[in-house]
């Protein structure tokens, strides 16, 4: 086979889309990524030549597998790892309940299905003992589950390194000694394990360095799969922990696959903050890295160096004819009965008793629950960001009867970080429409622009995102428009803005609230997401 002349432009999952899960399944190639907070839980993209992907319908689509109620933001699905195996797909996750104290309240469970797009199983629990599970089918046919371990004790590491146990299918439980395999590397922050073999090795991708400026990949080795594990001594495969200028920053949890032609890549996080800073409203995105074997059985990228490529080759497989890709369209007109999988709900399914599409076909009606403030019952539909040079639209019918009733579009990282264009009742001016927001946690709401809507018969929202700046627009018919804000700084919905290390991404929602709670209905019309081509 010739070698491609195409080539993969990172990143290859823009937007909040981190922690890749990387596995082939015969000529078919899947990423399965961290939602955290986000319902349904997990994202799997598929691809059949590492540029072009396609989203795949969410597997972790009922309580049962899932329940993010009262979980903290930046908690909930973490380092989801997706495996393949004698045709059956194994999908483990980490729902985190508590992660800003000494301790992680945790969970790590196992679902399977005989089709990448479902139905998955009921979940299986495996262990609380530290996050990033991970599955590895041995050829003598024994199976194993690694994780981080987690200490909270004071004179410990709280990471401090890669846990090993054996896991029975029969049994659906893991049995047996817990082995520490590896400590890890003086870079530190040891988590996110891949074990796979080759030429007689185990060989031990992990992350380290946190998913910060000082993230990395490094690797390690074993004849046997219970170590002890050599530590590349050229370590880390991968970092930008001295290069603050480069374009794709933060690099590291990988994720490898051969793929049916005998070439090595490996997925990765990134994240492109504004320069001279570590704001990233895009969130944590995936990367794709082609890499190399050295002579002596060591992994390289193939373009040598650690730091990341922005344009990789594509695989030799890879042809000018782009497989057949379900495209997102630009516009929902709201017309199916189910919400595209594209759409993310907080924290709890999509339910008829606050979000539906059938009984006012053509419309996405949301009835309004608790504050943008809940972790609990918020009634929201998002999707991500993921160009900073787009504009969003919806038209919405809505008419509240109080101030507690309110309902719009909302730039969302958290319940601290938001910029919301809402519409709700004044006492003596009647509908108003105006921008509230909150900044790390400082709640404000920007009167001075607000405008008087009583007579508006429906709203056109709009919001405009270039580079930076954020800014709302509103309109009675969708011709005339007024600026109903000032520049806002998207900088805000970031990771570590304001020291709150977070780690998802700006989400962009419609939502309604109803403090009163009586389930005021907000009517949308249609969502639409258009990026700036240049």
């Amino acid at each position: 086979m010739q070698p491609s002349n195409l080539t993969i432009q990172n990143p290859i999952l823009p937007g909040f889309q981190p922690d890749p899960s990387f596995v082939r399944a015969g000529e078919d190639y899947y990423i399965a990524t961290s939602t955290f907070e986000w319902f349904p839980g997990v994202q799997i993209h598929h691809s059949r030549d590492l540029i072009h992907w396609e989203l795949l319908p969410q597997p972790l689509t009922r309580l049962e597998q899932l329940d993010l109620r009262g979980i903290p933001s930046s908690g909930g699905v973490w380092a989801p790892a997706l495996s393949y195996h004698d045709g059956l797909f194994y999908l483990l996750y980490t729902n985190v309940a508590a992660r800003k104290s000494v301790y992680k309240d945790l969970g790590n469970y196992l679902v399977t299905a005989e089709s990448i797009e479902g139905p998955w199983s009921d979940p299986i629990f495996l262990n609380g003992s530290g996050f990033d599970p991970y599955l590895f089918h041995d050829e003598d046919g024994t199976k194993w589950v690694l994780n981080m371990q987690w200490d909270f004790r004071d004179d410990h590491k709280r990471f401090s390194g890669i846990v090993m146990q054996q896991y029975d299918p029969r049994q659906k439980k893991l049995v047996g000694p817990v082995n520490a395999i590896y400590h890890g590397t003086d870079i530190g922050v040891t988590e996110g394990p891949q074990l796979f073999q080759r030429d007689g090795y185990y060989y031990l991708l992990v992350a380290e360095g946190g998913t910060g400026a000082n993230h990395a990949a490094t690797l390690a080795r074993s004849r046997h799969i219970e170590g002890p594990y050599e530590t590349d001594p050229e370590y880390p495969i991968m970092t930008t922990s001295s290069n603050s200028d480069f374009p794709l920053q933060n690099a590291g949890h990988g994720s490898l696959v051969e793929t049916h032609t005998g070439e090595w890549y490996m997925a990765h996080i990134c994240s492109r903050p504004f320069e001279g800073t570590k704001l990233n409203p895009l969130g944590r995105e995936t990367s794709i890295q082609r890499c190399r074997w050295t002579e002596d059985g060591w992994l390289r990228l193939d373009h040598d160096g650690r730091l990341p490529a922005l344009i990789v080759p594509a695989p030799q497989f890879a042809s000018e004819a782009a497989p057949a890709m379900q495209a997102i369209t630009e516009k929902d007109n709201f017309d199916a009965a189910e919400l595209h999988r594209v759409f993310q709900t907080l924290r709890v399914p999509a339910d008829p008793s606050w979000l539906t599409l059938t009984e006012r076909p053509g419309y996405l009606r949301l009835r309004g629950r608790e504050s943008l403030l809940s972790w609990h019952r918020q009634s929201m539909a998002a999707r991500r960001l993921q160009h900073l040079e787009c504009t969003v639209e919806t038209r919405m019918e809505y008419d509240p009867d109080h101030f507690m009733q309110m309902a719009g579009l909302v730039f969302y990282y958290d319940e601290a970080d938001y910029y919301y264009l809402r519409v709700t009742q004044d006492s003596e001016k009647g509908r108003v429409l105006g921008v509230v927001m909150s900044k790390a946690g400082k709640y404000e709401e920007c009167r001075a622009q607000e405008i008087n809507v009583d007579t508006w018969e429906s709203f056109y929202l709009r919001a405009v995102v270039r580079d930076r700046e954020l800014r709302f627009f509103a309109s009675p018919d969708g011709n005339l428009w007024q600026a109903v804000s000032d520049t806002l700084d998207i900088g805000s919905l970031s990771d570590e803005y304001g020291g709150k290390l977070g780690f998802t991404g700006t989400m962009i929602g419609l939502c309604a609230q109803d403090l009163n709670g009586e389930l005021k209905h907000a009517d949308f019309d249609y969502f639409s997401y258009r990026p700036f081509l240049h």
